[in-house]
């Protein structure tokens, strides 16, 4: 795949800028990883440490560029700023910012253990604000960055049988727009890539794998990733993929928001 050339992708010395992405080990973040190891140095995140491992030796044989390894798991509230020390440690410059990591869970509210929905707002919320407000500072003072935050379509109404998920996607949607509002003409862009039902591991994780809305179809991850770095790389604030996605989450806005959340649950349940 020939993708375009990006001024962007080069500091003022000629040298790669430094892209950190979290969940970097499957999924949509293994196809930015894999998209942008040609231009970029990469720091990779995820919890499994042997598989970024092989992702880094994979993506240095076939590019040349450095992609340093540092493990962690975004559901412990110490790990976000962990990671930081760390990248700090090793003298590394975060140019692009790829908040990635996230997952969901399958079921009414009231019968899921309030650990596992504890866990899904720190990873999906809390993890991916406290990596912004730690990469932001450097940016600013540079005059330049990007930051990608993964939402997806779900943020766009409320979700019942995933309702901390939907929400927590809402908050990404949300946050991320304003701060692209805050960050207008500093030279740092932020841009939130809004997918819809997509071939990963999420929907094995989250139990959904038999939900109508996955049984209507699904995208290939690496369709996602492409639209999603064109996106952040042309300095777009909302990317969605995907022509029916993108009329799913405009429709919305426009019916009575009981009618949209009972709609939700139908696509969410068995497709028996």
């Amino acid at each position: 795949m020939v993708l375009p050339a990006y001024a962007g992708a080069l500091n003022t010395a000629n040298q790669r800028q430094t892209a950190l992405i979290t969940g970097a080990s499957t999924g949509i973040g293994l196809d930015l990883a894999r998209l942008m190891a040609a231009d970029f140095d990469l720091i990779v995140t995820a919890r499994n440490a042997a598989r970024l491992e092989e992702i880094a030796r994979e993506l240095q044989s076939l590019h040349g560029n450095r992609v340093h390894v540092i493990p962690g798991d975004l559901a412990r509230p110490e790990v976000p700023s962990a990671i930081w020390c760390e990248v700090e440690r090793r003298g590394l410059r975060v140019d692009v910012l790829i908040n990635n990591a996230g997952f969901g869970s399958y079921g009414n509210f009231a019968e899921l253990p309030i650990q596992g929905q504890s866990e899904l707002i720190q990873v999906n919320i809390a993890a991916l604000t406290q990596l912004t407000k730690l990469a932001l500072p450097q940016m600013l003072e540079r005059k330049r960055g990007r930051i990608m935050n993964v939402a997806s379509t779900a943020g766009f109404q409320p979700g019942p049988l995933m309702a901390v998920y939907y929400a927590t996607k809402a908050y990404v949607i949300s946050f991320s727009e304003a701060i692209a509002n805050e960050l207008n003409g500093t030279g740092v862009t932020v841009t939130c890539l809004c997918p819809g039902a997509t071939a990963t591991e999420f929907a094995t994780r989250a139990d959904m794998e038999k939900s109508r809305l996955f049984k209507m179809g699904k995208m290939k991850s690496a369709d996602v990733a492409l639209a999603g770095y064109k996106g952040m790389m042309n300095g777009k604030t909302m990317v969605i993929p995907g022509a029916k996605n993108w009329l799913l989450a405009e429709s919305v806005r426009f019916a009575p928001r009981k009618l949209v959340t009972a709609i939700a649950r139908s696509i969410q349940e068995r497709a028996e």
